[in-house]
């Protein structure tokens, strides 16, 4: 199997036909929209590293069924040793992108449905297991990037998915036919399809019988007929339409999310997963989000990395970065940002086999990374904010230092230490604003509490794994308290 080169994926989006829309317009060519561009980057770094023999390791796997090299973002968990490098090579990738870099919801999707589809098939002799392994064999070969697709628009959040007064706002299907079935309705949130060749679909909450038409997974490619994306906006996202660098903060990388409508869409029996057995489509939802919020572990780590190394350069610019304040500040957001990372690893070590045999997280120790999640970022944020000073958001604009005559001003007024350029000031400054208050956030500060899910989801979760009976007879054993309903 050969790996694409970074070059080799762009010209292969290119030659995609999916149908955009962005602010109200069809975009005919969004691989060299200027909005748009910076996500397809942000992919392209992970096939430029798997060409890279420094980081082969992370950012490859061998195949244990047919030897071969692949990327492992198409990868099957075989051991803990392959979920805590998926940690790894997240916070890498996060490194050298500081942005979203959108692959890691398929891979959590591959991993999920892997197990769940075994499960399906060994109760109802389905043939949903070889179906998603031969699909995943032609990603495997193709070296595709494949979006993961679970949140649903929902609707009514009291009212099940059948109850809803518009039945689509949960995608379904509407026509089983002998050669496959069609579905109907959307998936909101959905990072990096856009820049997927394949979309694959989970269902998005546990399900009853009569939710039998909502319990549906499968793959199909993302130019097919009837499927099309509507750009969501994010903060800032037109400064990438003024021509500049410093203003973006981060001119290179970027994420992207949709709204992806399928409009009576068939999908052939060999791609489906999932058919109508409700009762395995809270499991997929279980396995697909342990799996996801193990994820925010390690790319949310690797932003946090930039993120504070802009702080610091910020206060060495400022003139103040020996201040006993702004170092205990530094600390603490380090403090924080690997607190992150060592329960991403936590998770992955204390992973198991499952019986299709590949490797599970703990699904605890998942749910507690993500929920910290939902909190350290936004103090990480903050102490970054409190470091950069109050230029951070009533800078002028690079329009303004580029002029011939404000330039000047620009210059001399907003300069900080002597040896540092106004210019890098800027630059540095403007960083922190996008990834804390940019397009970035949506990759970092606000995904951080959204993405895999609420925080009242993993609390549930965390209720739900954390063993509550054992703990409180370890208790009453220890305080020599014992069950009289016997005596």
């Amino acid at each position: 199997m050969k790996l694409m080169t970074g070059e080799e994926y762009i010209e292969s989006i290119r030659r995609m036909r999916i149908e955009v829309y962005m602010m109200g317009k069809k975009i005919d060519n969004p691989v060299d929209d200027p909005i748009l561009r910076p996500s397809l980057n942000s992919v392209r770094m992970t096939y430029d590293l798997a060409q890279k023999a420094e980081y082969e390791d992370l950012m490859t796997a061998c195949d244990p069924d047919t030897g071969e090299k692949i990327n492992r973002f198409n990868h099957i968990h075989r051991s803990t040793e392959d979920l805590v490098k998926k940690v790894k090579m997240q916070r890498l990738l996060g490194q050298k992108t500081a942005s979203c870099f959108q692959r890691c919801v398929g891979m959590d999707a591959f991993n999920a449905i892997y197990s769940t589809a075994y499960e399906t098939d060994k109760k109802y002799g389905t043939r949903y297991f070889e179906n998603f392994k031969t699909f995943l064999r032609y990603v495997q070969e193709n070296d595709l990037v494949v979006d993961g697709a679970m949140t649903d628009p929902k609707g009514d959040r009291s009212l099940s998915p059948h109850e809803q007064a518009d039945p689509d706002l949960y995608l379904r299907v509407v026509e089983r036919r002998p050669d496959g079935i069609v579905v109907r309705g959307a998936k909101a949130h959905q990072t990096g399809i856009l820049n997927s060749h394949e979309v694959c679909i989970m269902p998005t909450v546990a399900m009853g019988p009569e939710d039998k038409d909502y319990a549906v997974s499968f793959a199909v490619p993302v130019d097919t007929k009837g499927i099309f994306l509507i750009i969501g906006r994010q903060s800032c996202d037109t400064r990438k339409l003024e021509g500049g660098t410093i203003d973006v903060g981060n001119a290179e990388f970027g994420g992207v999310e949709a709204l992806v409508v399928f409009e009576d869409v068939f999908v052939p029996n060999e791609r489906i997963f999932l058919n109508g057995e409700t009762e395995f489509a809270g499991m997929l939802v279980e396995r697909f989000a342990g799996y996801h919020r193990q994820s925010y572990g390690g790319c949310k780590v690797g932003v946090g990395d930039v993120l504070i190394g802009a702080a610091a350069v910020a206060a060495e610019y400022n003139g103040c970065a020996k201040a006993s304040h702004i170092k205990d500040k530094l600390i603490e957001m380090t403090h924080l940002n690997e607190t992150l990372y060592s329960c991403g690893i936590a998770c992955s070590c204390e992973g198991n086999k499952t019986e299709s045999g590949n490797y599970i997280i703990n699904l605890l120790l998942a749910n507690v990374c993500k929920q910290n999640v939902t909190r350290f970022p936004y103090e990480i944020v903050r102490l970054a904010e409190d470091i950069a000073g109050g230029i951070l958001v009533t800078a002028p604009s690079e329009k303004d230092l580029r002029d011939p005559v404000l330039g000047k001003v620009v210059e001399k007024y907003l300069k900080g230490v002597a040896s540092v350029s106004t210019e890098d000031r800027l630059r540095i400054l403007r960083l922190i604003e996008n990834l804390a208050l940019g397009s970035a956030a949506v990759g970092y500060r606000t995904e951080s509490m959204h993405g895999a899910g609420s925080p009242q989801a993993q609390r549930i979760m965390i209720a739900r794994q954390g063993n509550m009976a054992a703990k409180k007879e370890l208790a009453k054993t220890l305080a020599g308290i014992k069950d009289r309903k016997n005596s």
